[in-house]
């Protein structure tokens, strides 16, 4: 205290704590009479507001408890640092978990890796080991939940931990890697128009694609993927030369010197990772034998991560204020235009930014501090994509503009060689503990620690990217941010306090079927990677139904669906198997479809019996592939209408053509001899009720099942039913793992049977808006169903949609219901959760 009178004293730097409450006896002595008072003197907490009652107290756990406490701190009062194998499990675990390395998974004892958000989700979560993982599938219960989730997804904001997907990065000249990517890539990034070609390799936009193998013609596909490019500058080209000439690889003699040395990432899931990165790297070979190019393929495995946020339009941005830019202050003017025309980005757009530690994030900053803005704009690029795509760089006047952000010096491009880690919790809360003991002028006598635990290679902001996930008119909105994989745990416990809900595999898979989307790989049985989900799930169920009483095990169902006992179409009508149609008409080799239905003892299942192994076909899922299918079978003149079909016969026209009433002038619809099996995904609606299992059966009705609908529900009469015994043996499996489908001999049971065209892949959701599900069914009895009841029905009556029956594994009952054909609302089937 000074002795200046002029001077106004100190605060004191100290505070004695028993001085304070001898100075308010009177005031503690008067609150502590009124509390008495109103609890009778009675200071015990009820009971039904305790957090433990008396059930928990387990007198002999918590003496093996305290028993094996004591031998611990025994043990590590004699531990040495030559006998490390001593320490408990419980103790390495959590100090492995709390690591937090620039790269790489912590892994259990068989190998088994964890994500770095593993405690958050294993406390609140069921946990799965699933592709050498352990996922969460979702929260804990009974797997339900699905209302309350949809209700999240459209009032709220959910986030999802995809550490699970990977990226390889491919290096080199842009003319071969373009080449390589035509040669795994359907459709190839080549086909695509000028505009969309151009925007996806100057790096405003990302591409979607579906990996297969190179060198076959019709190669099995192995992932849908996301391939996106580096933004061009001539930063970004000079530093891979530099790169390539320290290492000593050179650039080859023949690649011109003006030709940009470029990087795109290929991102793919953790199921089919190992598959599609050694397709990848095939393909790198063999362009480089070809070419004489020099690509380089690394695999980013455990240096990036992807964070999923869903939700309304608004809510992501708001959760993601706290993750402020360092900016100047000219790019502070850009903050408005970014947060506000968030809805006039496209659908696949890329945002480059550096965040700050979103740890640091303060309420009262929330305005000033939320600048989701790039530190650089790549000027030569936009100068250049400006002037061939003007709205798709430029910001309009009503919000639809996209700005090419990105940054020109550190970014997620140089992840491989390596990136600074987050501060230490404990660091920050040291410096939290600092600021509030000034802010209390109270002494601090650990002050100087902060500085001691700080490391040089840790850091305050961190290289981030976002990706448009879903345009203003679709079902899904929200956003992907890429990161480092050591920042994970940094973004992802703000995301969960600001209002976020986390969710597992399952609650990602109500959502996509709630948006109308393919899940990975669940909705694609032409991969591999379907094949191992679905053994493993067989294997899960049958090791289930062991444990219980045979006199109450369920029936035993085919899993996966036997996609090999849809025959093709031809096979159908030329082998003497009962039709899936009654119809009059002649087939293509001259026999009638009545006198089919009644041949069925002279069955060949000879050709079947090809088809009986696994999944036999292919599933078309672009606009162009499903074309040239159709000028294949029927020469352009089929029931099958693709997205902006370029003959001049349009979707309306033969809606409501009156000529079709009756029949068909000159048969156009007679399929060709082809055995090939085609499927697309279609979407199924129950036309009055019903609910749609995964797993369930669409089969192809008959006109009078559509026609007699009516009559039978004046009637009060069920709808058309299976006896129970064809029911359970309507497929037969010959052997572990492979099933086939069995006709009924009985003339009743053959009356009811109706022959599967596809399968359930996604059934209904409960909760949703709009039950649907997803299936996959063969396309050739799409277009002869459609053929039939547009024929069969008057203008009036002809639907969009095809009639289709649909039965659950376990059911008899076969359930009406309409298919829409995702392809003929669509350009392609290429987005996907």
């Amino acid at each position: 205290m000074g002795s200046d009178g002029s001077k106004r004293s100190a605060t004191p730097r100290t505070l004695s704590v028993r001085k304070f409450a001898e100075s308010r006896v009177s005031e503690v002595e008067n609150l502590h009479s009124i509390v008495a008072n109103r609890l009778s003197n009675n200071f015990r907490s009820r009971r039904n507001k305790r957090r433990r009652t008396t059930a928990h107290d387990n007198q002999l756990a918590n003496r093996r408890h305290r028993k094996k406490q004591k031998d611990s701190q025994v043990a590590g009062a004699d531990r040495n640092a030559a006998a490390p194998g001593k320490v408990p499990r419980r103790i390495r675990r959590r100090n492995e978990l709390k690591q937090n390395p620039q790269s790489g998974f912590c892994t259990s004892g068989d190998g088994t890796r964890r994500l770095r958000t593993h405690v958050w989700h294993v406390k609140r979560f069921t946990m799965t080991k699933l592709w050498g993982f352990y996922l969460p599938l979702g929260l804990q219960g009974r797997g339900r939940g699905s209302r309350a989730l949809l209700k999240w997804y459209k009032q709220g904001v959910v986030v999802h931990d995809a550490s699970y997907h990977f990226a390889v990065q491919l290096e080199g000249p842009q003319d071969s890697l373009s080449s390589l990517l035509d040669r795994v890539l359907v459709p190839s990034p080549s086909a695509h128009p000028m505009d969309m070609s151009q925007s996806i390799i100057s790096g405003v936009t990302y591409g979607r694609a579906m990996l297969h193998h190179v060198g076959t013609p019709l190669s099995k596909p192995i992932a849908p993927v996301i391939y996106m490019w580096r933004h061009l500058d001539q930063h970004n080209t000079g530093k891979v030369q530099q790169d390539c000439a320290l290492n000593g690889e050179g650039v080859p003699e023949n690649i011109d010197g003006s030709v940009p040395i470029r990087r795109l990432f290929v991102w793919v899931h953790v199921s089919a990772f190992t598959e599609g990165y050694d397709a990848l790297k095939c393909a790198c070979q063999k362009e480089m034998d070809e070419m004489g190019s020099l690509i380089r393929c690394s695999s980013l495995e455990g240096h990036l991560t992807k964070l999923e946020v869903m939700g309304v339009v608004e809510k992501p941005f708001q959760l993601k204020k706290h993750s402020s830019v360092e900016a100047s202050k000219d790019e502070k003017k850009m903050e408005c235009d970014l947060l506000h025309n968030e809805d006039g980005f496209p659908s696949c757009a890329i945002l480059s930014l550096m965040v700050k530690d979103p740890r640091e994030y303060k309420d009262e900053e929330a305005v000033c501090d939320s600048k989701m803005i790039a530190i650089n704009t790549v000027d030569e690029v936009l100068a250049h994509v400006t002037e061939k795509q003007p709205s798709m760089t430029q910001p309009s006047d009503k919000g639809g503009g996209l700005f090419l952000l990105s940054q020109a010096h550190h970014d997620l491009w140089d992840a491989a060689s390596g990136t600074r880690t987050p501060i230490e919790e404990n660091v920050l809360h040291t410096e939290r503990h600092n600021k509030r003991m000034d802010f209390l002028c109270l002494d601090n006598y650990n002050s100087g620690m902060s500085n001691a635990l700080h490391s040089s290679q840790s850091s305050r902001s961190c290289p981030i990217m976002l990706l448009r996930n879903g345009s203003a008119d679709d079902h899904l909105k929200g956003w992907s941010i890429i990161l480092p994989l050591s920042w994970v745990k940094a973004f992802w416990i703000p995301f969960i306090s600001k209002g976020a809900h986390a969710i597992g595999l399952r609650e990602k898979h109500w959502i996509a079927n709630n948006a109308c989307l393919p899940y990975f790989p669940w909705d694609y049985p032409d991969c591999n990677a379907y094949t191992s989900l679905m053994a493993i799930e067989a294997s899960a169920s049958h090791s289930k139904a062991d444990c219980r009483p045979p006199a109450v095990r369920a029936l035993k169902v085919p899993i996966p669906p036997p996609w090999s006992a849809i025959c093709p179409f031809d096979i159908a009508y030329a082998g003497g198997i009962d039709t899936p149609i009654s119809s009059e008409r002649s087939t293509s080799n001259g026999s009638s479809a009545s006198s089919l239905t009644n041949s069925t003892s002279g069955v060949t299942s000879s050709r079947l019996q090809d088809h009986v192994c696994g999944f036999r076909g292919s599933v078309v899922r672009t606009n162009k592939e499903l074309t040239c299918f159709l000028e294949d079978n029927y020469g352009g003149h089929s029931f099958l209408f693709p997205y902006k079909m370029g003959s001049g016969r349009s979707f309306l026209k033969a809606l409501k053509d009156k000529s079709n009433v009756g029949g068909l002038a000159n048969g156009i619809s007679r399929i060709m001899a082809r055995h090939d099996l085609c499927f697309l995904r279609v979407t199924l609606h129950a036309l009055k009720e019903g609910f749609f299992e995964e797993g369930a059966i669409v089969c192809a009705p008959r006109f009078t099942d559509i026609s007699s609908r009516a009559l039978r529900l004046e009637n009060n009469e069920s709808g058309l039913q299976m006896p129970q015994p064809a029911a359970t043996s309507y497929f037969k499996e010959v052997c572990p793992g492979e099933w086939e489908i069995q006709v009924p001999e009985d003339p009743i049971a053959r009356e009811s049977h109706r022959w599967p065209i596809g399968f359930v892949t996604t059934g209904f959701v409960r909760g949703s808006e709009k039950l649907t599900a997803e299936a996959f069914c063969e396309v050739n009895y799409l277009s002869y169903l459609r053929e039939e009841q547009w024929t069969e029905m008057s203008v009036g009556r002809r639907k969009e949609e095809i009639y289709v029956l649909v039965r659950n594994m376990r059911s008899s009952a076969y359930r009406l219901a309409l298919a829409t054909v995702v392809l003929e609302q669509r350009e392609d089937d290429l987005e996907f959760m």
